[in-house]
């Protein structure tokens, strides 16, 4: 379809006012428009003058002992701050978007001395990363002439974020990926300062449609339309920016600043389609909604999508249905009965992915959550650890929805300079209404990924007293899929009287022990348990009589560098009457994303262990309750690593 994919409009005149006026296009080359970055001395230089200027000992973390058990709860002190002076350079909000520096460090900083096996084994071996350098967002997903696309926030010069272009790969099987050339570069005005957060739609006559945000010369955010050059090319090499960029402009009242990352489109029964754009007014968080039927003009519909108060700008936005009677994902304008509508946000202010189910009323363009407590920002969690920017997908070719977020680095900049790499996306999920607890979504790492598995070694039926760490002899735990199930004893259940109403994750992690938990699995430990990293259950009992059970990952003992964050991250998870407590860890070196309860709860660690790596990480059972014993059962599988690397260049 070539140039005339789409005919040159100039996009409305929004709501009768134009706050930004676009420039002419300038004609530099992307080169002019790369923003300078701090070469390599100067980080390494600022590093030892760090190092050298003071050593800073904050509020350090009780050390238990080696043992799991403890005599009685420890809480963790109240998170101190790095005076700002010695925090890496902030990169991004000058810019518009979140912080992308890594500042929320939760214990002292200092240089540690990472060797190069550390380092090299900190780099993951089946979980998707470009060979180097910085990555965050991932960007349009489709599947598309039996090909799966990911594209993604790339910085081709550095391991820092800035000079942000889109990297692109394919896979077959969203596990092996080969490298393609960058599908866009920030090399015209309207995204001069980055080829920022977009999504696709792929139309019914076949047509695909990216709409990405661009931060202009001035850094205003604009949306701007980019198509294939050649739709006969499965492999979608080269893009088409649309000749009258941008086809929208933030809208009177909106800050140039906060109008980003528009959705997947969907088509309303008018024929009509339909994009929802994050904002905020204030402090409060904001969906716009605009229509369109062609792409390179819309109208703003008056008023917002949906908005919930004091939580700041959204972006990264997500919109799609799930089926409240199927187990298959939904084409994202697929209307009908027995359906639900997710909306999804990326709080800027917390750096969490938030969502809520509810319902979407296409006729007066709102949502509204089925549980206004839940909502937007103030409920449910998409991961409730290091993840963040997510974007799901429907994926035709399985009949299924995929999600896909950005796992960040939580080290100190200057190693990622060492390694050479920051970030990489987690292992694909599939999304689904959770039809048992009819309140939240199940995410669970795609069956693709099982083709890794090698060895299994299974464990049945082994019981844990109170107090109790067993090892599990498999040898090496650096790659391994671990399915386990917790049977809690049920006389002990039945007895406890004891009210338990204050334990929480972040506050309270694996060595405060209560009647029933925790209970769970030391991953990525040393034999001497020096360093260890607990996925568990922890139940707790109400003044009501109920019982809460919460799915925790505490990294406070995860590692001996001090420069690295070790926090206690988790949720409440639903356990349903004669369910049994079931876990699924994915430990890929320094990435280990655990699943409660079929996907429930989700969380994903980063882990950089000093001592526990390579043929020294080790996996244990564990039982830090006081006053019930669990069995447990489970099988580990040693995994493969995927096969990710550039496409044969004779063969594009």
């Amino acid at each position: 379809m070539g140039s005339n994919y789409f005919s040159h409009k100039t996009p409305n005149d929004l709501e009768n006012g134009t706050p930004y006026t676009p420039l002419p296009d300038s004609g530099a080359s992307p080169a002019d428009h790369c923003r300078p970055i701090k070469a390599l001395a100067g980080i390494f230089l600022s590093v030892l003058f760090l190092s050298l200027l003071i050593v800073l000992v904050l509020n350090q973390y009780p050390q238990p002992s080696p043992e799991v058990n403890a005599n009685k709860p420890k809480i963790s002190p109240s998170i101190q701050m790095l005076p700002e002076k010695l925090l890496p350079q902030s990169r991004g909000v000058a810019q518009g978007v979140s912080e992308k520096t890594f500042r929320d460090f939760s214990g002292e900083h200092a240089v540690y001395p990472w060797s190069n096996d550390m380092l090299a084994w900190q780099r993951t071996a089946f979980h998707f990363q470009p060979e180097k350098n910085w990555m965050n967002d991932p960007n349009g997903p489709l599947f598309y002439k039996g090909w799966y696309h990911i594209f993604y926030q790339y910085n081709p010069e550095s391991p820092v974020w800035g000079n942000i272009t889109w990297g692109h790969a394919v896979s077959k099987d969203m596990i092996h990926w080969l490298h393609l050339p960058f599908a866009m570069v920030p090399d015209k005005w309207f995204d001069a300062n980055g080829v920022w957060t977009g999504s696709a739609t792929i139309l019914p006559d076949g047509r695909i449609v990216m709409l990405y945000t661009g931060a202009t010369n001035n850094n205003v955010q604009v949306q701007n339309l980019a198509y294939p050059a050649n739709l006969s090319d499965p492999l979608l090499l080269d893009w088409v920016k649309y000749a009258d960029n941008p086809v929208l402009v933030p809208p009177p009242g909106i800050l140039p600043k906060d109008f980003r990352d528009p959705t997947t489109a969907w088509i309303t029964r008018d024929g009509k389609w339909r994009v929802a754009i994050g904002s905020k007014i204030n402090t409060t968080g904001i969906t716009l909604l605009y229509e369109t039927t062609d792409f390179t003009s819309f109208e703003l519909l008056d008023g917002v999508m949906h908005a919930v108060p004091g939580t700041g700008m959204w972006e990264c936005v997500d919109f799609f249905p799930v089926s409240t009677s199927e187990e298959n994902g939904l084409d994202t304008s697929f209307d009908g009965p027995g359906i639900k509508h997710v909306l999804k946000a990326s709080l800027d202010d917390e750096k969490k992915d938030y969502y809520a189910i509810g319902t979407y009323d296409p006729i007066n363009n709102t949502w509204t959550p089925d549980n206004p407590e839940l909502d937007v920002g103030i409920g449910l969690r998409v991961d409730y650890g290091v993840y963040y920017a997510s974007k799901t997908f429907y994926d035709q070719n399985k009949h299924r929805r995929i999600s896909w977020g950005w796992i960040g680095e939580t080290d100190y900049e200057s190693d990622d300079v060492l390694k050479g790499w920051a970030s990489v996306q987690n292992i694909p999920r599939t999304v689904v209404f959770d039809k048992k607890t009819g309140s939240n979504i199940l995410q669970w790492p795609v069956e693709e990924v099982e083709k890794l598995r090698l060895n299994g070694t299974e464990f049945p039926g082994v019981e844990l007293g109170p107090g109790s760490v067993v090892p599990l002899n498999i040898g090496s735990a650096t790659q391994v899929d671990i399915v386990a199930t917790f049977e809690v004893d049920k006389a002990a259940l039945e007895a406890m009287t004891e009210i338990d109403v204050g334990y929480e994750c972040s506050t309270s992690g694996a060595v405060a022990r209560g009647t029933l938990g925790p209970f769970g699995l030391l991953v990525l430990s040393d034999e001497s348990l020096s360093e260890l990293t607990p996925v568990y259950f922890y139940i707790s009992k109400d003044i009501d009589g109920s019982y809460k059970t919460f799915f925790c990952s505490d990294e406070t003992r995860s590692s001996k560098a001090p420069s690295v964050n070790k926090r206690v991250y988790g949720g409440m998870v639903p356990v349903l009457e004669g369910e049994k407590f079931s876990m699924r860890l994915l430990v890929d070196h320094s990435i280990v994303e655990s699943f409660a309860q079929g996907g429930r709860t989700v969380i994903t660690s980063r882990i950089y262990p000093t001592r526990a790596i390579d043929g020294s990480a080790r996996v244990f059972l564990f039982n830090n309750a006081t006053g019930t014993s669990v069995t447990a059962s489970l099988t580990i599988w040693q995994m493969d690593s995927a096969h990710i690397h550039q496409f044969p260049s004779d063969q594009m």
